[in-house]
C-alpha cells in the first residue's frame, strides 16, 4: 500500500514553519486515514500542532475524518473527490484559510446551518449537488475566492454584497436564470464566471465592476448586453459563444404612433420651456421629469414612453464584436454606421430596429 507523505517547509532562517500531510490519490478508506491522523496526534512531540496543510483529495472517505479537528493550526485542507456526504463546521477548531471540497456528494443538507466566522480566503464547493446558494458562506467576510460551479443552483443570493472582498466568483454550470443587482457592489471582483447557465440578461450595474478582468458568459441565452459594459477598461477576457446575441432581424416593423402627451412633453423639454410644479398637475410634472435623453451624442432629442430600440454592433477591445441595445428617440436617429465585420455575412451588420 502507498504510504502517507510527510513534508515540511522552512522560513528564511531555516526554521521549520509548517508541515504538510499528503494523503492525496491513495484511495484510502476512512479507517486508514483516521488511524494515520490519530497516530500523529498521539505523538509525544505533538507534531500535529505544526501541520498547516493536509491533502486528502481522491480518497474514499464518504464521511469527514473526525480526527482533523485536533489539527488546530491547519490552514489548508483539500478533501475533494473523496465521496463526502457531510461537511462539518471545522472552522471552530482551526483557522482555515483554504478549504477545497469540490467533486463530492454534498447537498444543502450536508452543510451545517451556520459556519463559525473565521479567516477563510478560498472556498471551493464546485461539482457537488447544491441546489441553493449556501447562505452560510456569508460568515466569511474576508473571502476572496468562491467556487460554486457545477452544481444545480438556481439563484445567486441577494446577500452576495456581504462578500465585498471577493476577487473571483465562479458559478458556471448551474441553473441560474438571473443575476441580482447586488452583484454590482462587488467592486473588487476580477473574474466572474457565469457560463453554462440559463441567463437571458445581465443587470446594468455590472458595469460598476471596474476591476473585472475576465467575464465568462458562454452557453447562456443572452440576447443583449448592458451598453455600459464597454466602460470596463480592465476587461481582457470576454467569452460569449453559444448565446443568441445576434437577435432576429425583422423586415416589417409597425410603429405605435406617439401620443399627443409625449409629443407635447418632448417640445417642452427640447425647447427647455420652464415648468414649475405649481403650473401643472403633479402627474404631468412628474411625467416631464421622467424624460430620457437619446443616446446619440449628436442628437438633443428626448423620449418618454415611445422609443426605438436599436441594436448596434460594437468593437470590444479590438477582439470582439457584440450587439448592444440602445434607446433612440426616433427611428431616423442613428448613432453611426458600424464598421464591417472581418468575418461573416455582411447582412449581420445591418441595424435592427425592434421598437
Amino acid at each position: 500500500m502507498d504510504t502517507v507523505q510527510y513534508s515540511s517547509t522552512s522560513d528564511s532562517d531555516g526554521e521549520s514553519s509548517g508541515r504538510t500531510l499528503n494523503f492525496a490519490r491513495l484511495h484510502l478508506g476512512l479507517d486508514i486515514v483516521e488511524d494515520n491522523l490519530l497516530q500523529l496526534c498521539e505523538d509525544e512531540k505533538k507534531s500535529h500542532e505544526r501541520v498547516e496543510t493536509i491533502l486528502l483529495n481522491h480518497n474514499e472517505l464518504v464521511q469527514f475524518p473526525i480526527s482533523l479537528c485536533k489539527f488546530t493550526n491547519l490552514i489548508t485542507l483539500d478533501v475533494s473527490s473523496s465521496g463526502l456526504t457531510q461537511l462539518p463546521d471545522l472552522f471552530k477548531f482551526c483557522a482555515l484559510s483554504t478549504l477545497i471540497a469540490k467533486n463530492n456528494c454534498l447537498t444543502n443538507d450536508s452543510l451545517p446551518k451556520s459556519f463559525t466566522a473565521g479567516n477563510l480566503r478560498e472556498l471551493n464547493l464546485s461539482g457537488n449537488q447544491l441546489t441553493h446558494f449556501p447562505e452560510q458562506v456569508f460568515e466569511f467576510v474576508n473571502l476572496k475566492y468562491l467556487y460554486l460551479g457545477g452544481n444545480r443552483i438556481g439563484t445567486i443570493s441577494r446577500n452576495i454584497w456581504k462578500l465585498s472582498n471577493l476577487h473571483i466568483l465562479s458559478m458556471g454550470g448551474n441553473l441560474l436564470t438571473e443575476v441580482p443587482t447586488a452583484l454590482g457592489s462587488l467592486t473588487h471582483l476580477q473574474a466572474l464566471v457565469l457560463c453554462d447557465n440559463l441567463l437571458e440578461s445581465l443587470p446594468a450595474n455590472i458595469a460598476y465592476l471596474h476591476n473585472l478582468k475576465s467575464l465568462l458568459l458562454h452557453k447562456n441565452r443572452l440576447r443583449t448586453l448592458p451598453p455600459d459594459i464597454v466602460t470596463l477598461k480592465n476587461l481582457t477576457e470576454l467569452s460569449l459563444r453559444d448565446n443568441p446575441l445576434v437577435v432576429r432581424f425583422v423586415s416589417d416593423l409597425t410603429h405605435n404612433p406617439t401620443s399627443l402627451l409625449e409629443l407635447s412633453a418632448r417640445i417642452v423639454k427640447e425647447h427647455q420651456i420652464p415648468v414649475r410644479e405649481c403650473d401643472v398637475p403633479r402627474t404631468l410634472f412628474n411625467y416631464l421629469q421622467s424624460a430620457h435623453h437619446c443616446v446619440n451624442p449628436k442628437c438633443k432629442g428626448v423620449f418618454f414612453d415611445n422609443r426605438v430600440e436599436h441594436i448596434k454592433f460594437v468593437d470590444f477591445c479590438g477582439k470582439y464584436r457584440i450587439p448592444l441595445l440602445q434607446y433612440l428617440c426616433s427611428s431616423k436617429c442613428v448613432t453611426g454606421t458600424p464598421v464591417d465585420m472581418e468575418a461573416g455575412p455582411s447582412h449581420l451588420m445591418r441595424k435592427v430596429l425592434l421598437g
